[in-house]
């Protein structure tokens, strides 16, 4: 797998996003930067100042995994491409932390990580491409501690639909919205998008509670790049608006990715 999961502008001393100098920087932080202030939250009140066990699963290059590494937390990224994991050795090594990669999928959980070892399991853009996602959510939880969460990141597809009628492909927008999968076609490079509603029911079904839902990349995916293009404050007040419109409860509808952070009862 990519690299998924996104790099937070500065992960010096936390996971937020101040200090973001530069348009092309902050205009990148926009697309990231709902995601790391919820995990910024979250950390905390998992740890209660000690390190966590963080399980990344389809953490592909680690671009989750060596900021959370480097905050002190012990990180294991299960990842089923050989490639993705060589480079995951090489960043952790140029940042100066240590996490632990190992090849595998989500169906590999059970017997990579032990049964409830992980505070927090990081399950970012993975289940689109699962063959069966309530089976590996299923995993994922049989590797969560109780009290523990689990940090959801899937594409929306109520939001496919509009980028691909913003596009000029009416039609295929169309269908989008009307295939159980969330698909436009055969043609369509995503194998399943989620809404809202279907993200939920799954999440609940696997018996994780205390959802909150957050959209991310609400505006950054539909406003043109020349918008903010040489303008570092243009993309400051992009990333001010994600932020804001991440828990507008309409607006949610309408973005890229829907985040959920839920807790093993």
């Amino acid at each position: 797998m990519t690299d998924r999961s996104g790099t937070p502008a500065t992960a010096i001393g936390g996971l937020g996003v101040s200090g973001t100098t530069g348009p092309a920087r902050a205009a990148g932080a926009a697309r990231t930067a709902v995601v790391w202030d919820a995990l910024a939250r979250l950390l905390p009140d998992l740890s209660e100042g000690a390190p966590l066990e963080i399980v990344d699963a389809g953490g592909g290059t680690g671009g989750a995994a060596v900021p959370l590494a480097e905050l002190g937390h012990r990180v294991t990224v299960v990842e089923p491409n050989p490639d993705s994991l060589a480079a995951l050795e090489r960043r952790a090594a140029e940042s100066g932390v240590t996490v632990r990669g190992v090849q595998g999928d989500t169906r590999d959980l059970p017997s990579l990580v032990p049964a409830e070892g992980a505070d927090l399991v990081l399950v970012h853009n993975v289940l689109e491409y699962v063959e069966d996602p309530a089976a590996a959510l299923a995993d994922v939880v049989g590797v969560t501690r109780p009290g523990g969460a689990v940090s959801l990141l899937a594409t929306n597809a109520v939001a496919g639909a509009l980028h691909r009628a913003l596009a000029g492909h009416v039609a295929d927008a169309h269908r989008l919205l009307s295939d159980p999968d969330g698909r436009w076609g055969e043609a369509d490079p995503m194998p399943r998008r989620f809404t809202r509603q279907g993200l939920l029911e799954l999440v609940g079904a696997a018996g994780l509670t205390g959802e909150s839902v957050r959209g991310v990349r609400v505006f950054t995916d539909v406003i043109p790049g020349h918008a903010w293009e040489g303008d570092a404050q243009a993309g400051q007040h992009l990333l001010e608006l994600e932020k804001a419109a991440a828990g507008h409860p309409e607006l949610i509808g309408i973005a890229t990715q829907l985040h959920v952070i839920a807790h093993r009862g």
